[in-house]
């Protein structure tokens, strides 16, 4: 038997109008590899704040080592031996890789030897880094490893991990089960939250799986099919996306040469790009993050402009118009940041729905608003994206990242675009807001629209997609057909293998 680590017990966390966690109690081994599943809003992040001291819970308690633990803040936490890293980075570009450790550190040591430490610990484990590296000049594989070094360089007795591969090439996702590996073998527990579940299957000794705030099962991942897990998260049976049977059209986006500056001093300037979609394609654009992801939406969503004929829309040049004019025109966009550039945090759904659906809905006439018409507009897009909320009056910052994710890739769907390009349509969704998702994209292309899937999820390129390309370092690989290729294959091009013949590396 592993010894027991920490033990939670009868943990209980509640919000006005919701109890994010309900009773929930499981333990985690020395040394054990222990998944954390669950839909969006089934209470995973409450769950691991209170663990690492960001948030008290209301009743219930821990024991780490067989000691109460009940840590007040992070910094407690950090010294009891809890690491966390986040799901989005928290470190400043600006600065070099030491530098940004040592922020993370209460008592630093001088810069020279926190260096030394830096290269000794990750050449140790796998993940070599460069101390003197200014970070906004890292891929977003070797910013992980900074997050992940500045957790290890504390000894941790349990490494908290928030969807730890979504920007990794399929090279890097080896690299980093080959670390976690190790450090399972020197003792630490891992606690891993993911809705990659054949990546669940491949590193965790052990599962337990949340519903609506609730323990409601728990399974090995090795002896336990993807689907058998994802339909314990959700209690029902599982619907895998089906394209519909369609006939490729004319050339709805046509683009030649396509060179933009990044508006970032740490972006990607995107290089001569040049592709075509068809009416009722899906066309897969995949990469690791930060190489011309976000500067290829904007650049077609009108928020980065161009010469008019690099970008035209059913044969119009349309480089040089701003996204109102290219969504009269039927060219309609969702960025990856779901909060703060797809949606406002503060405004409601309802004016949530107006700011990108005004224009094709109807939704204001001579400079007035049609309120009526926009909240029918944010409640059809809640119901047909069973976007689990109170209702349209609420914030955006009020739902789960998923449910927000529904919202927004909703509202762009049910303007009946006439192309779609949509930054990481899934990312950070659960299985069954994923596969809703991907239907719904499959279901557009089948009614006529060409959809550009920019997407660091290969499964899902690999699902939809009937065509492949990678960006790397603002240039665009060869596109190929996505069944002539294998995940090798892909990882090559992610990293940079253009205009050669892959399939023969």
């Amino acid at each position: 038997m592993t010894q027991t680590l920490l033990s939670i017990n009868g943990l209980t966390k509640a919000y006005p109008g919701v109890v994010a966690n309900d009773d929930v109690s499981f333990d985690i081994g020395v040394g054990e590899v222990h998944a954390l599943l669950g839909e969006n809003g089934a209470g995973k992040s409450t769950l691991v704040k209170m663990i690492y001291g960001l948030v008290k819970p209301d009743a219930g308690t821990m024991t780490l080592r067989s000691q109460p633990f009940a840590p007040p803040e992070p910094r407690s936490a950090r010294a009891d031996g809890i690491a966390m890293v986040f799901q989005h980075f928290s470190l400043f570009e600006a600065l070099n890789v030491a530098e940004n450790v040592a922020l993370g550190m209460e008592n630093p040591p001088p810069m020279r030897d926190l260096a030394r430490r830096i290269r000794e610990v990750s050449e140790t484990y796998g993940l070599p880094l460069d101390p003197y590296r200014v970070v906004g000049d890292l891929s977003a594989g070797e910013r992980q490893r900074v997050e992940i070094i500045r957790c290890l360089l504390q000894d941790p007795k349990l490494l908290i991990m928030d969807e730890p591969t979504s920007v990794l090439t399929p090279q890097e996702v080896e690299i980093l089960f080959e670390t976690l590996r190790k450090l399972s073998a020197e003792g630490t527990a891992i606690l891993y939250i993911s809705h990659k579940l054949e990546e669940i299957r491949a590193l965790c000794d052990a599962a337990t799986i949340l519903r609506l705030g609730k323990v409601v099962g728990s399974c090995i991942p090795r002896d336990t099919t993807a689907r058998d897990m994802a339909e314990m998260m959700v209690g029902s049976s599982l619907k895998t996306p089906e394209p519909s049977n369609r006939t490729l059209g004319d050339v709805a986006l046509d683009i030649t040469g396509l060179s933009v500056a990044s508006p970032s001093e740490f972006g990607t300037s995107l290089k001569n790009i040049h592709l075509t979609l068809q009416q009722g394609e899906v066309l897969g654009i995949g990469g690791v993050a930060g190489n011309g992801q976000d500067e290829l939406l904007a650049a077609l969503s009108g928020e980065i402009r161009s010469a008019p004929d690099a970008i035209k829309l059913n044969g119009a040049p349309i480089g040089h118009l701003g996204p109102n004019p290219r969504r009269a025109l039927g060219l309609l966009a969702a960025p990856e940041e779901r909060l703060g550039h797809a949606a406002a945090p503060d405004m409601s759904l309802t004016e949530n729905a107006l700011l990108t659906g005004s224009v094709r809905k109807g939704l204001a006439s001579n400079g007035f608003l049609k309120w009526g018409a926009t909240q029918e507009f944010a409640e059809a897009i809640i119901k047909a994206f069973d976007v689990r909320t109170p209702g349209p009056a609420n914030a955006a910052r009020s739902l789960s990242g998923g449910n927000l994710q529904k919202f927004v890739i909703g509202r762009e769907v049910l303007q009946d675009p006439k192309v779609l390009v949509v930054n990481q349509p899934t990312w950070g969704v659960d299985a069954a807001a994923a596969a809703a998702i991907r239907q719904a994209i499959l279901d557009l292309a089948g009614g006529g629209a060409a959809v550009l899937v920019i997407s660091q999820d290969l499964d899902e390129l690999m699902e939809i997609s009937g065509r492949f390309a990678a960006l790397n370092e603002g240039r665009l690989s060869d596109i190929r057909p996505t069944d002539t290729l294998t995940v090798e294959e892909i990882g090559l091009m992610m990293g940079g293998a253009h205009g050669m013949e892959v399939a023969h590396v």
